[in-house]
């Protein structure tokens, strides 16, 4: 279990420092949690870490998670408020006594705009984009992470094993996903997340609505995965349910070859978006390129999707401890979609190691 982080959250004052600001405030998320070993539930009622660049920090919070907070923080300074009295009294107290009238900070992702809005109406404050910065400090992964994400990663190949043996004619996208995250619960995963898309489905890569039932020659994408010991993976696997259509086959080789190509030349010191141009140009070469409609990947860790992404534009070079997807795809919207997606770590010697190892070969279950 992870305890408050002094060590984080000076490397997240570090982080305000470089960016030019004079605080940050992280309200409750996996960014909340990697700090401070908690994360508190997060209703409507503002509450919120502040994290000033000398590194000092104060917590601003509801009565009733007051005395939580106080129990987690090392200097106990926590801002509360009466449900009766509102918050922005309190954070104007805390905003003044800290020094931060007046000044910068930036807001982490799950900050709510409502609640910036309704403090900028009583406080002078100037609010900015901090989205990436709590990103940053944990992009880096330490052995036990690694080690955790490679148990996850066990856990969720596990878990797809024993679901293929069940699909059949007949079930819904529902069933499936119920049967899978079941699965990985077994196994020991915590927080298991999954999407099924079957047949004209598989051709948005987000479809989650789990409704359709499965049919003979469904091509079906099983986007999937789990924690363990706080961390997680992410993999996706396209499988047959029958014998694959010619067109089928055409558009999954093209996605393996897509996936194997930027696989290929992961290691430290590769340029983010060569990657994206090995798997995309397979694509756009085989005539599928308008289909291949997002980013080749994602960094994951805390979150499913953190930084870096594997996208053209995002230009940095991949470095020892970064942890990321590869999942190229082709999505015909109403017809049929292929995805085969990894989980890499880049390790302490620079090179590549793909997290998981169930089979990119055609898997065709009996109809």
């Amino acid at each position: 279990m992870q305890t408050f982080s002094i060590n984080y959250l000076n490397k997240m004052a570090e982080e305000v420092r470089r960016e030019g600001l004079d605080a940050i405030l992280i309200a409750p998320s996996e960014d909340l949690l990697f700090i401070t070993g908690h994360n508190p539930i997060f209703c409507e009622r503002f509450q919120g870490l502040f994290v000033k660049a000398d590194g000092e920090y104060f917590y601003v919070c509801n009565l009733l998670t007051k005395d939580e907070m106080e129990a987690i923080l090392p200097n106990k300074k926590v801002y509360a408020w009466f449900d009766g009295d509102g918050f922005q009294t309190a954070v104007r107290q805390a905003l003044e006594e800290n020094g931060l009238i007046g000044k910068t900070i930036g807001v982490n992702a799950t900050v709510r705009a409502f609640n910036l809005l309704e403090i900028s109406e009583a406080v002078d404050v100037h609010w900015v984009s901090a989205r990436l910065l709590p990103q940053e400090i944990r992009i880096y992964k330490t052995d036990r992470e690694i080690e955790a994400m490679r148990e996850a990663a066990n856990i969720a190949e596990r878990a797809l094993e024993q679901t293929l043996s069940k699909i059949r004619v007949g079930m819904t996208e529902g069933e499936v996903k119920s049967i899978l995250l079941a699965h990985m619960a077994q196994f020991g995963g915590k927080n298991a997340r999954a999407l099924v898309a079957a047949g004209p489905n598989g051709g948005y890569p987000h479809y989650n609505l789990g409704l359709r039932t499965l049919e003979k020659a469904d091509a079906i994408v099983i986007d999937f995965g789990c924690e363990y010991d706080l961390v997680r993976t992410d993999i996706t696997r396209t499988v047959f349910l029958g014998e694959p259509t010619q067109k089928q086959r055409e558009v999954y080789d093209l996605v393996r070859r897509a996936n194997e190509a930027a696989e290929a030349i992961a290691a430290a010191g590769a340029w983010i978006p060569d990657l994206d141009e090995a798997a995309r140009s397979v694509i756009t070469e085989g005539g599928y390129g308008p289909w291949f409609t997002t980013r080749l990947g994602h960094g994951i860790g805390y979150l499913g999707h953190e930084a870096p992404d594997i996208k053209k534009n995002n230009c940095r070079h991949l470095e020892p401890r970064m942890c990321f997807t590869i999942e190229p795809g082709i999505y015909l919207g109403g017809e049929f979609g292929v995805r085969i997606e990894d989980c890499v770590v880049i390790l302490p010697d620079g090179k590549a190691e793909i997290l998981h190892h169930f089979t990119k070969d055609y898997i065709i279950l009996d109809a």
